[in-house]
């Protein structure tokens, strides 16, 4: 079968070096455990993916280079500071774009229209919705594979959670309930895919929503930092869902009972009627490197991906549906969101990433 090339654009925490923070989180701790292969960074997936061949990456900082292809094996001269010119000589399939939101859109839309097969960009999307709507245009247009980086779309435990919700044994889907919605561009963007997931990529129809300190945050049409937000969603199905500032978790209620998930996967609840019950059990895998093996079915049967540049979308529009409603006092956000030209802008350097556990 064939072997695709990838490189990643952005070679800091997400990028690559994420894995060394998670050692001793417990998720990761249980999946080790269980002696199952669980990288998280794109990098890492991309290496672990035994389709993908991780030959060449971009940064602008070549000290983050070096140690990246120390650890990915990747050769000084296909470390590049220019992307451009990195896509251009190496002409890779896939490419990974996790730069901070404020850069994703350019390298993005570049990429695909400079022949890149398919895009494995990190979340939050965009920094703004114009950049989004771009984002849409050069993607499809170009006939590109894409996928978001909001793993829990890929993750087997809400796999399983999705596969109750769907059978119809707990009676339909009412209510969705995040609680620990945290910041919007960092934690709720997985938030909100993960309850469009969990619905059937359902639209919503209207947001109202309250960003603590937001008053601080937004300057005009500027989002000087990532706000956090809490509120709630109508979809167009009837289903309700409220993102509450609480602590992290995720629950579907049912006409019969409920689905909880707490402790950011780790522990699983079914609920039916007043009774308790076991959660199934299920493989766990590596959400990331699923991501990476979805890009890979599409390219070699044409298929779409679980994900999609319209998925990300609609998640993107959540969030700034969110900042509207905050700025008009909480007051409805109908959707498709009309209009906005909130634009996050964040005076700040890149993350130094952490090169050893």
């Amino acid at each position: 079968m064939q072997t695709y090339r990838a490189a990643v654009i952005g070679c800091s925490r997400m990028g690559a070096f994420i894995d060394n923070e998670r050692v001793g989180h417990l998720a990761f701790e249980v999946a080790n455990y269980l002696a199952q292969n669980f990288p998280v960074s794109h990098a890492a997936s991309f290496f672990a993916e035994e389709r993908t061949d991780l030959i060449a990456c971009s940064d602008l900082r070549t000290e983050v280079m070096a140690e990246f292809g120390k650890r990915y094996n990747v050769p000084a001269e296909r470390q590049y500071t220019d992307y451009r010119e990195m896509l251009e000589n190496e002409q890779p399939d896939i490419v990974s774009v996790a730069t901070q939101p404020e850069q994703r859109a350019e390298v993005v839309i570049y990429a695909a229209e400079h022949g890149v097969k398919a895009i494995y960009a990190e979340k939050a999307m965009a920094a703004s919705m114009d950049e989004a709507d771009a984002m849409v245009e050069a993607v499809e247009r170009n006939g590109v594979a894409f996928n978001l980086g909001t793993n829990r779309r890929w993750d087997t435990g809400f796999d399983k959670m999705k596969e109750i919700i769907d059978s119809g044994e707990l009676g339909a889907l009412r209510t969705l309930i995040i609680y620990g919605n945290g910041s919007l561009f960092n934690t709720a963007s997985h938030n909100f895919d993960l309850i469009l997931r969990l619905n059937n990529d359902e639209p919503a129809s209207w947001v109202s929503a309250h960003l603590p300190e937001g008053d601080n945050i937004i300057d005009g049409n500027i989002v000087r930092e990532d706000p956090s937000g809490q509120g709630i969603i109508q979809f167009s199905n009837g289903v309700t869902a409220h993102a509450l500032l609480a602590q992290l978790g995720w629950e579907a209620i049912c006409e019969r009972g409920s689905v909880t998930s707490s402790r950011d996967g780790v522990m699983w609840q079914v609920r039916r009627q007043n009774r308790l019950e076991p959660f199934p059990i299920f493989e766990r895998t590596s959400s990331g490197a699923n991501i990476v093996t979805d890009l890979v079915h599409a390219l070699d049967t044409g298929e779409p991906t679980r994900g999609g540049v319209r998925v990300a979308h609609a998640s993107t529009e959540l969030i700034f549906a969110f900042m509207e409603s905050h700025l008009r006092n909480g007051a409805r956000v109908d959707l498709p969101l009309k209009g906005s030209k909130l634009c996050l802008q964040r005076d700040r350097g890149p993350r130094q990433p952490r090169f050893k556990p």
